[in-house]
C-alpha cells in the first residue's frame, strides 16, 4: 500500500498548492456579486466576466465532538460574508513532507467549497453545473489549488464548484466505540459524507448563482476519480448529480476501494479490518482499550497527532494503520466493481478514462522482465506477445505499460462496458499528449495527473517560458469537451473530432494523441487490454 501511495502522490504533486487563507468574516465591504444562500449572504468577486465566491462553508466544522461525525448542519450567519478568500486546505501533511507538520494551509476546519460562474449569470439561468472532486491518494489535495481554477469553465457558460473533503484518518476512521457511538449514523468515509454534504448544497443552493440544480456533472481525477466510482454506487448519492467524469479512477477492486468495517477477512489488499486498524493507530497513541473514554482519548489528540505523517504503520514491520476508504454497510454497502457486475449503481452519462503512461510502479512491481511476466501465471506468453513480442521493450517501459494497463485502462472498459449494458452513453478516452516541455519526464507518455491543466484549461510554465501554442490547443479542446459533455450528456461539438460513444461490439474511444491531435477510432489497446481482462478475471495477476 504504501507503494501504492507514493506512486500517487508524486504523480499528482506537479501542481503547487497556492498560499490560501481562511475567510471567516462575516461583514464585508468588498464591492462584488452578492448572492443569498440559505445559511446567508455571500458577497464574491468579479474579474473581467466571470464572477468567483470562495471559501463558502456547507456544514458545520468538523472539529471537537464533530471529529468523525458525518457532516453537520451549518448555522446560519448575519449579514454579508466575504466570499473572495479560499478557506483552509484539509489537514494534511505538508508536502514536501516535513516530518509530522501539518501543511501550513491546512486545517481540520476545512469543509468549504469555491464557485466561479459567469459574471452575466442571473438566479434562475439554470447553466449546467460542474463539480470537481480532487485526487491525492485520499491523503492530501485540495479544491483551492490553483490549478483547478474554473474561470475557464465559466467562459464556456458552465458554472464550476469545486470543494474540500476530509483526507487521510480524519476522513478515513473505524473504532469499535466509535461505531458504537450514534449508531443510526453512517461510520467510517467521512470523505464521502463530505462530498455528499456539498452536493446537497448544490442542490440547495446553486439555482442563487445561476446554475441548474438537475443538470450536475460530477468528476474527479485519481482518488477523486475513485470518488466518482463510490459516489455511482452509493445509494444515498442518487440522484445528487445527473453526470459523471472519472480520470483515472479506477473501476475495479484492489485500488483504494474499501475495506470491511468490522470483521476480518483473507483479501490480498485488506487483510484486516477498519475497526482494527483504527485500534492499531490508538495503541501507536499509547491509548489502550476500545470503550468510549479511549474515543474520548482519540478525540483529544491534535489533528497534527491524527494525520501522524501519513504513517501506514506503527513502526518498520508495524500492524498496518493506513486509512482509506471503508465498506460500512450502511452508506458504502459493496465496491463499484461488485456493483457494476451486477448492473447496479446510477444509470448517467459517463466519460471515463485514463492517461497512456499513468505510473512506472506501485502497483505491479518486478525487478526483471521475466520477473513480471511471471506474475501473469499461465498467460506469461499472452503477456509477452502484449507487451514484449520483439524481446526489446525495456523494463521501465513494461511496468508503465502494465501498472497503466491494470489499475486504470482496463478497468475503464470495465466500467464502461457495463454502463452500456444498462443504456447509458458512456465515452471512453486515452490521453496521450505529452508538452514538448515535459517529455524528458514522461518518457514513455502522459503520466498520472498530466491531463488536468488541459482539462481546465489552466496551464502554468515551470520556468516562466510562454507557453507551446499545441499546449493551448489541447486545452481548449479538451476544456470543450468537458464542457458539452455537462451541458448535454455528449462531449461532441463542432470543430471537434467526432467522440464516439462506447460500443463493445466496435469498441471505441477518444485518443488525444502524442501529437495532439484528437481522434475517434477502435481502442489501439485491444491486445494489452484482452490480456489483462483475462489475467484479471482469472486470478493470474492480481
Amino acid at each position: 500500500m504504501k507503494r501504492i501511495l507514493v506512486a500517487l502522490i508524486v504523480f499528482s504533486a506537479y501542481s503547487a498548492k497556492a498560499q490560501q487563507t481562511e475567510s471567516k468574516t462575516v461583514q464585508s465591504t468588498v464591492a462584488g456579486p452578492l448572492v443569498e444562500t440559505k445559511a446567508g449572504a455571500v458577497r464574491g468577486a468579479t474579474l473581467g466576466d466571470v464572477s468567483s465566491f470562495k471559501g463558502i462553508p456547507f456544514a458545520a466544522p468538523p472539529v471537537g465532538e464533530f471529529r468523525w461525525r458525518p457532516p453537520q448542519p451549518l448555522k446560519a450567519w448575519a449579514g454579508e460574508r466575504d466570499a473572495t478568500k479560499y478557506g483552509a486546505d484539509p489537514a494534511q501533511m505538508g508536502w514536501p513532507r516535513n516530518g509530522n507538520k501539518l501543511s501550513a494551509t491546512s486545517s481540520e476546519d476545512c469543509l468549504y467549497l469555491n464557485i466561479w460562474k459567469p459574471a452575466s449569470a442571473k438566479s434562475g439561468a439554470k447553466l449546467p453545473v460542474m463539480v470537481w472532486i480532487y485526487g491525492g491518494a485520499f491523503v492530501f489535495g485540495s479544491g483551492a489549488q490553483p490549478g483547478y481554477s474554473g474561470e475557464q469553465f465559466a467562459k464556456q457558460g458552465v458554472i464550476l464548484i469545486t470543494l474540500n473533503y476530509r483526507v487521510g484518518r480524519l476522513g478515513f476512521f473505524a473504532f469499535p466505540s466509535l461505531s458504537a457511538e450514534h449508531p443510526d449514523e453512517p461510520k467510517g468515509n467521512y470523505a464521502f459524507m463530505d462530498q455528499m454534504a456539498a452536493l446537497k448544497w448544490v442542490q440547495q443552493n446553486i439555482a442563487a448563482f445561476g446554475g441548474d440544480p438537475k443538470n450536475v456533472t460530477i468528476f474527479g481525477e485519481s482518488a477523486g476519480g475513485v470518488s466518482v466510482q463510490s459516489l455511482l454506487t452509493i445509494p444515498g448519492a442518487n440522484g445528487l448529480f445527473q453526470k459523471a467524469i472519472v480520470e483515472s479512477g479506477g473501476g475495479r477492486d484492489g485500488v483504494l476501494t474499501g475495506r470491511p468495517i468490522n470483521k476480518d477477512n483473507t483479501d490480498k489488499y485488506y487483510p484486516i479490518s477498519a475497526e482494527t486498524i483504527g485500534v492499531n493507530f490508538a495503541k501507536k497513541h499509547g491509548i489502550t482499550g476500545t470503550d468510549a473514554a479511549a474515543l474520548e482519548k482519540l478525540r483529544s489528540l491534535s489533528a497534527e497527532d491524527i494525520i501522524d505523517g501519513g504513517q501506514e504503520t506503527d513502526g518498520p514491520g508495524g500492524a498496518p494503520i493506513y486509512p482509506g476508504p471503508i465498506l460500512d454497510g450502511k452508506l458504502v454497502t459493496e465496491t463499484a466493481q461488485s456493483a457494476y457486475s451486477a448492473g447496479r449503481g446510477v444509470k448517467v452519462p459517463l466519460i471515463i478514462g485514463s492517461n497512456s503512461a499513468e505510473v512506472p510502479a506501485g502497483f505491479v512491481n518486478a525487478a526483471t522482465k521475466d520477473e513480471l511476466l511471471n506474475l501473469f501465471g499461465s498467460m506469461k506468453a499472452d503477456a509477452k506477445a502484449a507487451y514484449d513480442p520483439d524481446g526489446n521493450t525495456e523494463l521501465p517501459k513494461m511496468l508503465t505499460m502494465v501498472n497503466t494497463d491494470k489499475v486504470w485502462a482496463e478497468p475503464a472498459i470495465f466500467t464502461a462496458r457495463a454502463f452500456a449494458a444498462k443504456g447509458a452513453p458512456a465515452y471512453v478516452y486515452i490521453f496521450s499528449y505529452v508538452s514538448p516541455s515535459a517529455q524528458q519526464w514522461m518518457k514513455y507518455g502522459a503520466a498520472h495527473a498530466s491531463e488536468i491543466g488541459y482539462v481546465f484549461n489552466n496551464l502554468t510554465s515551470r520556468d516562466g517560458a510562454a507557453i507551446a501554442t499545441k499546449d493551448l490547443e489541447v486545452a481548449k479542446m479538451m476544456n470543450t469537451y468537458w464542457a458539452n459533455f455537462a451541458k448535454t450528456g455528449n462531449p461532441n461539438g463542432s470543430g471537434l473530432a467526432k467522440w464516439p460513444a462506447y460500443d463493445p461490439k466496435k469498441n471505441e474511444l477518444l485518443e488525444i494523441q502524442a501529437d495532439g491531435s484528437a481522434s475517434g477510432k477502435p481502442n489501439p489497446k485491444k491486445a494489452r487490454i484482452d490480456v489483462i481482462e483475462k489475467a484479471v478475471t482469472s486470478g493470474n495477476l492480481r
